[in-house]
């Protein structure tokens, strides 16, 4: 990020979109305007979208469905005002024919009248409630990309994608662990309560320490990690179904919108 006013937890969600538009913000976006809703992007031509509305609708842990526009639409108000889905992110991947052709700072360029965008509920969004809680999240605390990683989890297959889950980690004591299943229960539509926790080879993980996705971060031997559902899954699943052409946010770097926290929390 370039821009002299640094951007931080208390940064408004159209400052953090103005940063992305600008290019003044390239980096990930957790912990940033806190107590607002960050969102996935999947957008996908509207021949392959009732297709993928399909698969949201069967795996909703990794694909919480926020908001669908209409095709061609760049604005979305459910999301946030003054905001422009092709270029308020601060980096974007572009799939052609199910291998990613690049990282790309706007898609204005790529942008077409038959686009349908998925806004997917995102696990930074819940991030905010648990240091509210008092808990440290270690890649916030360590200035780095969550970790995620690719596990041997099936998905239930769906309108022609299908695959298995990738998750995002975050180690913690075993008392704050069972705090952050608590607290991240009660978001169901930004992934909710964890999906295993503990030793990472039952999920396929052969090292915690070399994620697929994202950084790596410090992990106490008395510290066990956490693993909750990750929207980076569906970027594996348009890969895997070889679609023609497809655009998603680089992982860890989310449309950050106008929508409170509170708003979604069950209780």
């Amino acid at each position: 990020m370039t821009s002299d006013t640094p951007l931080d937890a208390r940064s408004s969600p159209r400052a953090v979109r103005l940063a992305a538009r600008k290019g003044e913000l390239t980096g990930p976006t957790s912990g940033l305007a806190s107590g607002f809703v960050q969102v996935n992007l999947v957008i996908l031509p509207e021949a392959e979208a009732n297709g993928f509305l399909r698969f949201c609708q069967a795996n909703p842990k990794p694909c919480p469905l926020i908001a669908v526009s209409e095709p061609g639409q760049r604005e979305c108000s459910v999301l946030g005002a003054d905001l422009d889905i092709a270029r308020d992110v601060p980096a974007y991947r572009l799939y052609r024919h199910g291998k990613t052709s690049g990282t790309l700072e706007s898609v204005a360029n790529e942008w077409r009248d038959d686009l349908v965008t998925f806004a997917l509920g995102c696990s930074f969004t819940f991030e905010h409630a648990l240091v509210q809680a008092g808990l440290r999240v270690r890649h916030i605390d360590e200035q780095r990309n969550v970790p995620m990683f690719n596990t041997t989890i099936p998905l239930s297959s769906a309108g022609g994608f299908g695959g298995n889950l990738v998750v995002s980690m975050r180690p913690f004591l075993a008392a704050d662990a069972i705090r952050a299943i608590q607290i991240t229960t009660r978001f169901p539509q930004v992934h909710g309560s964890p999906v295993h926790l503990g030793d990472p080879a039952l999920i396929g993980i052969s090292d915690i320490h070399s994620p697929d996705y994202g950084d790596t971060v410090s992990v106490g031997d008395d510290e066990l990690p956490v693993f909750w559902a990750c929207g980076v899954t569906p970027q594996q699943v348009l890969m895997d179904a070889g679609v023609e052409f497809a655009i998603t946010h680089s992982p860890g770097h989310m449309l950050v919108t106008d929508i409170p926290d509170s708003g979604l929390a069950l209780f």
